[in-house]
């Protein structure tokens, strides 16, 4: 796909989003979202309870609109993270990442439907259609069912050493292909060498990561982000106000591409009425 400047988009993958989903589960369901031995849903959500206001804190202050891929099942439970973001003074997409967190390619299509009816009744409750889809550990499967409840793009599994930096239309929906894997050992300086390559070649830089990826305390967190987020995301925004750099959302992203492919085809039709 073509696009008129380098772009950034971020996608953030809510893996639990509140300890309330650990304690609404029972433990029953932490082998769908463990990261090692010692992890649970419980543990994680905690992790993310604090995590994730100071990310959207962050962006906001920055006025950088962002793809928070929420798990379906936080919308069962207390939680202010779906509030935060509808209320935002920057238009996030809420995008969704699974119900339970299950991996689509154990499910059949049955189960796989099942998971997405909650998402869609879930997300009902706050007056959201998530149009966005990230697959829990990135197993991708059942795209037929995205399109049926209605999503307009995905996140594929690659980044751009392997596969390159792209965007690409798979039957109706966009793959908005990932770049980039955030963790806390990159340096700025390495991911302002990307920034510099989406610029030069007008392509697409898709960061995503975790909330729980930067540490357990909210110290250190923000102490993550001012050191490997704040460095980025400030060159970034140079290359914005010298317009050759955007940040898009996987969503936003999605609908310029079918506008652009949209008058493309409109101006064929013309020349090919006045010819």
């Amino acid at each position: 796909m073509h696009l008129e400047n380098g772009s950034i988009i971020i996608s953030i993958d809510v893996d639990v989003g509140s300890k309330e989903v650990g304690v609404l589960n029972k433990g029953k369901n932490d082998d769908n979202v463990r990261l090692n031995s010692s992890s649970s849903e419980y543990s994680v959500g905690e992790i993310e309870e604090k995590a994730i206001p100071l990310f959207i804190d962050f962006f906001n202050n920055l006025e950088i609109p962002v793809t928070f891929a929420i798990r379906g099942q936080l919308t069962e439970v207390n939680s202010p993270i779906i509030d935060l973001l509808k209320d935002a003074p920057v238009k996030h997409d809420i995008g969704a990442h699974g119900y339970y967190h299950r991996e689509f390619t154990e499910l059949n299509v049955s189960e796989a439907e099942h998971e997405l009816t909650l998402i869609e009744r879930g997300m009902k409750k706050y007056n959201i259609i998530p149009q966005s889809f990230i697959f829990p550990k990135n197993k991708i499967a059942h795209l037929s069912l995205l399109e049926k409840y209605g999503y307009k793009c995905y996140r594929d599994y690659g980044d751009f050493k392997e596969d390159g930096m792209y965007i690409e239309k798979c039957g109706g929906l966009y793959d908005i292909h990932p770049s980039f894997y955030i963790g806390q050992s990159y340096t700025p300086i390495f991911l302002n060498k990307i920034v510099d390559i989406s610029v030069k070649n007008k392509l697409p830089f898709h960061i995503w990561f975790h909330p729980w990826n930067f540490g357990k305390t909210k110290d250190l967190i923000k102490r993550k982000i001012e050191k490997i987020f704040y460095p980025l995301f400030q060159y970034a925004k140079k290359k914005e106000d010298q317009g050759t750099l955007t940040f898009e959302t996987m969503l936003s992203i999605t609908h310029k591409i079918e506008k652009d492919l949209n008058n493309k085809e409109i101006q064929l039709k013309k020349i090919t009425k006045e010819s």
